[in-house]
């Protein structure tokens, strides 16, 4: 997993959202502000900056404009080495991912024993999306980490809950400090708060007063780990800026309902609150969603469930299917599956609802909690379930090393392998402007010298890697010809006078599985 990750992180340009968390995380280091990126708590940002210190990048104090822009600034702009840049600022991450993989150790083999421990660390170092997240520098794997941590802690509550819901706070704390999605599965977890210190201080022949008493002090623990997590809270937005200056910006929308009085009463500071209402913002948006080869408007329902059909290896599905079932029916299990099966389960149902159908990333907590559900299957006393066991997670090895170095585009052998994503998905699921690098050395190979023509969907600069192609959308159908470049996301969407380039060229090779190259005559 150490390998594949690095090997990623060394190899990819940077992807679309990066340059924004990397530049924020400059300015949290040399400016010590929060107005850019607040959509996001700081704690993501601050570990990515934790490499970032070893670059000492340059920033332009005086630059004014969008958070996209200030990213390509960073990156491209000011003197930087982006390869270099990005490189540290994905280092952290791919660190904390494999200290994720430990917590996904020792949950299962808590729950199982060690045999379920390295089943369930096998599923998660040869997980292609969490390979693929890990190794980024963004905040989708750092937050279901976190999270998942909490959960761990918690079960752990039922033996030592004084040492651990403390420790559990903080794990939470930790992931509503990276994403605010994670708030949704707050109270799921003052609950299992509860369950764990009833667990751990119940004793046989209770009276019903000294069973409430218990109850009142375990909803007291619970309250406690909150305000735990809430102060990690605030202590993130302190380390960037211990004097909490903060300005409103003009993109905060006006947030009315529910979800405006839930925004305006959480304990958090103005910035995060402000963070919320630019979140609410985005799902009131109408998002472009691209499934099994269908453009549509707006998001669906079954979006995730199906992304993740596409993208997780076979083996491993089975290996969920049938650890959940085991989960749910063994004596042994069943207290787990209210740790191991809730959370999980409800923050993806909360997913599910969400206004943008862009990728498994926004589940990515499930091949986390999956990966510890499976370790259920080696307590099925049954001889032949250790051989399938074994077969089923070799299977899942494979297909995730056949697909080395590309994981972001990867899709099981039941549609098609990485090469086939395209079809069928698109945004990060595959094509998340990864690949500009590749295509740079691609073209200088293979073309050399051939005039090129780029539709490039992504946060890279196709002239710094010395890719010098013009824009086809912006010239006459009748002077396009020669070597068409399209990113396979930005092909996914085509219409008008993309979709007639397309038409009418011949795909030659493709770059990544996410950069399709064409002939047109």
């Amino acid at each position: 997993m150490t390998v594949a990750m690095v090997t990623t992180a060394v190899e990819q340009t940077p992807t679309i959202d990066e340059p924004v968390y990397v530049a924020s995380a400059e300015v949290y280091l040399k400016e010590h502000s929060l107005r850019y990126n607040p959509e996001h708590p700081p704690l993501g940002k601050l570990i990515i900056a934790s490499g970032l210190v070893f670059t000492d990048a340059h920033l332009d104090s005086g630059f004014v404009g969008s958070q996209s822009a200030l990213g390509r600034s960073v990156l491209y702009e000011s003197g930087n080495d982006p390869e270099r840049l990005m490189l540290w600022a994905r280092l952290p991450v791919i660190a904390l991912t494999l200290l994720f993989g430990l917590v996904v150790l020792a949950f299962a083999r808590d729950l199982t024993g060690p045999a379920g421990g390295l089943v369930a660390i096998a599923l998660y170092a040869f997980s292609p999306d969490v390979i693929a997240n890990g190794s980024l520098a963004t905040l989708d794997v750092p937050a279901a980490g976190f999270l998942l941590t909490s959960v761990w802690l918690l079960w752990r509550a039922r033996q030592r809950p004084y040492l651990c819901l403390p420790l559990a706070g903080v794990a939470l704390g930790a992931a509503v400090a990276t994403k605010m999605s994670m708030l949704a599965v707050v109270p799921v977890l003052m609950l299992l708060a509860v369950l764990s210190f009833w667990y751990a201080r119940r004793k046989p022949g209770l009276d019903t007063r000294e069973r409430l008493r218990i109850l009142a002090r375990g909803a007291a623990v619970a309250v406690g780990m909150a305000l735990v997590a809430v102060a990690v809270v605030w202590a993130t937005y302190l380390v960037v800026d211990p004097r909490l200056r903060w300005t409103q910006p003009e993109n905060v929308p006006d947030i009315r309902g529910m979800r405006g009085r839930v925004a305006a009463w959480l304990p958090f500071p103005e910035a995060y609150r402000d963070g919320m209402r630019i979140q609410f913002g985005f799902e009131y948006d109408v998002w472009q969603g691209f499934l099994f080869g269908r453009l549509y408007e707006g998001s669906l329902w079954y979006y995730l469930p199906a992304a993740l059909l596409v993208k997780t290896p076979l083996g491993m599905l089975a290996l969920w299917l049938a650890g959940a079932i085991a989960v749910l029916s063994l004596r042994r299990l069943r207290p787990a599956a209210p740790y191991v099966l809730v959370p999980a389960g409800l923050l993806l149902a909360v997913s599910m609802n969400g206004a943008r159908d862009l990728g498994v990333r926004y589940a990515i907590f499930v091949p986390m909690f999956a990966a510890v559900a499976a370790a259920g299957v080696t307590l099925l006393r049954r001889r032949w379930v250790y051989g399938v066991t074994a077969a089923l997670v070799c299977f899942v090895a494979v297909s995730s090393l056949r697909t080395f170095p590309y994981y972001l585009p990867y899709s099981n052998e039941a549609f098609g392998g990485p090469s086939k994503t395209h079809l069928r998905l698109h945004d990060s699921n595959v094509d998340w402007g990864q690949d500009l690098g590749r295509l740079a050395h691609r073209l200088h190979r293979d073309h050399p010298g051939e005039r090129a023509w780029l539709v490039y969907k992504g946060a890279g600069v196709p002239a710094y890697y010395g890719i010098n192609a013009a824009n086809p959308l912006k010239a006459p159908l009748g002077e396009v010809h020669g070597l068409l470049v399209v990113s396979n996301s930005s092909a996914a969407k085509a219409d008008g006078r993309l979709a007639a380039l397309l038409d009418t060229s011949t795909p030659l090779d493709d770059v990544g599985h996410s950069i399709t190259l064409y002939r047109r005559r």
